[in-house]
């Protein structure tokens, strides 16, 4: 349907709203109908599969296999302005945060900048998102990584002992080497980051405000970290996946 979509509008238009969230790497319900921006002087009778919005504002295309998607936030915007349950809307909005697709202060420029019809309601769930600190944090987490040689690590992550016992909880996880990162929960007890070192897991701890204006030497300190998780014995623990924030 979406390749069907670019070659009905000739090049000439840009695949926005979850179909764009979903190719961006996001896992979402898709909708019955391909959300496509065309170009405002574009006049066009769309097939029933196409939701067709015109708009002043085109995007520069994000190119995956073949076919032009809106970037993150254009798309997350787009799709929340249609979304009328309170759930799925903090979904399209908190998930590309989360996992490091966009920020926060992106959604809130998309939003000034755009159209301000159907923006209240995402107005103000942006607010209650931005009081969450956790979410925020986990997508700087999650883009930092990207630029770090490092291999992909497992998320939300409950260490345990041999037998299953929890020791505590990491935000990443590199299995193969018995690594994790704290992201520095408020809800975090202080002695969890000793009982994981106690049981021979590396353990790095970062805060938000050091993600933002340190970022490279926190990429430096979780190569080290892992370079030295390498050359000593792996630790007797296992894994569990925990609860997710988002």
């Amino acid at each position: 349907m979406e390749r069907a979509a670019t070659a009905y509008l000739r090049g000439d238009g840009v695949i926005s709203g979850v179909d764009a969230l979903v190719a961006h790497g996001l896992d979402l319900p898709r909708p019955p109908t391909v959300h496509v921006l065309v170009p405002a002087r574009r006049r066009v009778l769309p097939p029933e599969f196409l939701l067709l919005e015109r708009t002043s504002r085109p995007p520069d295309p994000v190119w995956i296999d073949g076919l032009p998607y809106a970037p993150p936030e254009r798309a997350a915007l787009d799709a929340a302005r249609r979304e009328h349950d309170p759930d799925l809307l903090r979904d399209l909005l908190t998930l590309p945060v989360y996992y490091g697709l966009c920020t926060l202060d992106q959604l809130g420029d998309e939003l000034d900048a755009g159209n301000q019809r159907g923006s209240s309601a995402v107005r103000a769930e942006l607010r209650n998102i931005g009081e969450q600190a956790d979410t925020g944090v986990h997508g700087m987490a999650r883009q930092t990584l990207t630029e770090a040689p490092l291999p992909p690590p497992r998320w939300n992550i409950t260490v345990c002992d041999r037998l299953g016992k929890p020791i505590g909880q990491v935000d990443a996880w590199w299995d193969e080497v018995g690594m994790g990162w704290q992201l520095s929960p408020a809800d975090e007890k202080p002695d969890t980051r000793l009982a994981l070192t106690a049981a021979g897991v590396i353990v790095v701890r970062t805060s938000a405000h050091r993600l933002r204006t340190e970022r490279r030497t926190v990429i430096l300190e979780l190569t080290s970290a892992f370079s030295r998780a390498t050359i000593r014995p792996r630790p007797h623990v296992r894994c569990e996946i925990a609860e997710t924030a988002a």
